[in-house]
C-alpha cells in the first residue's frame, strides 16, 4: 500500500499564497505520475495539477500560471509540492493528493486532504 499525507492548508486572503504538501510513503514503487485535486461541497474532485516522476507538471486552465507542481523523489518516499500563488476565493476546496496505483489500474491512492480557504 501506500500512503499519502497532505499538509499545508489553512486560511489565506485573496491574492496571497500557500504551499500544500504530499508525501508518499510506503510501496511507493507502485506509483509514478502524481495529481492534485480538489472539492467543494456538493461538487465532484476535480483535476488541479499532476507531476510526472520527471517532473513534468501539467495544470488546469483555471491555475495556469498560478500553481507550480514540483516534487522530490526519495528512496523511501516522494514528496509533492503545490505552490499556489495569487489565490482567489474560487481556489476554496479541500485539496487531495492521488497517485494511480500501477499494480492495480484504476484504483488510485488519496490522502485524507486538506483544507483551503481564500476570503476576498
Amino acid at each position: 500500500q501506500v500512503q499519502l499525507v497532505e499538509s499545508g492548508g489553512g486560511l489565506v486572503q485573496a491574492g496571497g499564497s500557500l504551499r500544500l504538501t504530499c508525501v508518499a510513503s510506503g510501496s511507493i514503487f507502485r506509483v509514478n505520475g502524481m495529481y492534485w485535486y480538489r472539492q467543494v461541497p456538493g461538487s465532484q474532485r476535480e483535476f488541479v495539477a499532476s507531476i510526472g516522476s520527471g517532473g513534468r507538471a501539467l495544470y488546469d486552465d483555471s491555475v495556469k500560471g498560478r500553481f507550480t507542481a514540483s516534487r522530490d523523489n526519495g528512496a523511501d518516499s516522494q514528496t509533492v509540492y503545490l505552490q499556489m500563488n495569487g489565490l482567489k476565493p474560487e481556489d476554496t476546496g479541500v485539496y487531495y493528493c492521488n497517485a494511480p496505483d500501477l499494480w492495480n489500474p484504476g484504483k488510485d491512492f488519496w490522502g485524507q486532504g486538506t483544507q483551503v480557504t481564500v476570503s476576498s
